[in-house]
């Protein structure tokens, strides 16, 4: 009997000692580069995640961000932000790291620019 009680009481102090595997954190993503916006051309045509493209929300495209991630956006120019949904890929020009959309360029002021550098931000 007392081998049993002394047996159930090893067992009970070996789990209140069990330590839980530390958390992962995932890594942060900032980028600095220039940024670009969709021309009018694009308004109604279908984006990498399937989605139709509408200039008029908050969207973007990256090239390597997973799709439906939220970033914000930092126009170093002026510090304006917003955030926007990766939604697609690119942009493709040599230089640009992240396309916006006019609705998202308007907010962060570069519309008249054409490109601006900012900072991209990765949110969790």
């Amino acid at each position: 009997m007392w081998l049993l009680v002394l047996a159930c009481t090893a067992c009970q102090e070996k789990d209140s000692k069990t330590v839980a595997a530390p958390v992962k954190k995932e890594a942060s993503f900032e980028q600095r580069g220039k940024a670009s916006f969709y021309a009018r051309k694009f308004h109604g045509k279908e984006t990498a995640s399937g989605e139709t493209f509408n200039n008029d929300e908050l969207v973007a495209a990256h090239k390597t961000l997973p799709l439906g991630t939220k970033v914000k956006v930092t126009n170093l120019e002026n510090d304006r932000a917003v955030i926007v949904r990766i939604n697609d890929r690119g942009p493709y020009i040599r230089g640009r790291i992240i396309d916006l959309s006019r609705a998202a360029a308007r907010r962060v002021d570069m519309v008249e620019d054409g490109t601006t550098p900012v900072k991209v931000e990765k949110l969790e």
